[in-house]
């Protein structure tokens, strides 16, 4: 079980977008996440009449390192450390280390 999903709301702690909330798009294999609207790069991009794309300089998202992210906590309005307990009917469901709040229901 992962401590932060697709869909989460988080706040980058490091970085250019230091302070930036955003919900996740996406998680790599390779620990990295990817923020709505954050770490934006400027990529070049050809055109290419085949397939009707024209080309043109682009704003796309960049991934982020997992650990360079927070999930928010709506109760506190920071970014807070995240843990996982197992339930007394065995499920396993991520908490809020600050208050013991469980995230998932």
């Amino acid at each position: 079980m992962h401590k932060i999903k697709k869909g989460d709301e988080v706040i980058i702690t490091a970085g250019k977008d230091k302070g930036k909330r955003g919900a996740v798009l996406k998680i790599t294999a390779e620990d990295r996440v990817l923020v709505d609207s954050c770490n934006m790069a400027k990529k070049h991009v050809k055109p290419n009449p085949n397939a009707g794309e024209t080309g043109g300089i682009l704003e796309k998202e960049m991934p982020l390192h997992i650990s360079n992210v927070a999930l928010f906590n709506p109760a506190s309005g920071k970014g807070d450390r995240v843990g996982i307990k197992t339930l007394e009917d065995g499920k396993k469901v991520r908490f809020f280390k600050s208050n013991n709040e469980v995230v998932d229901i």
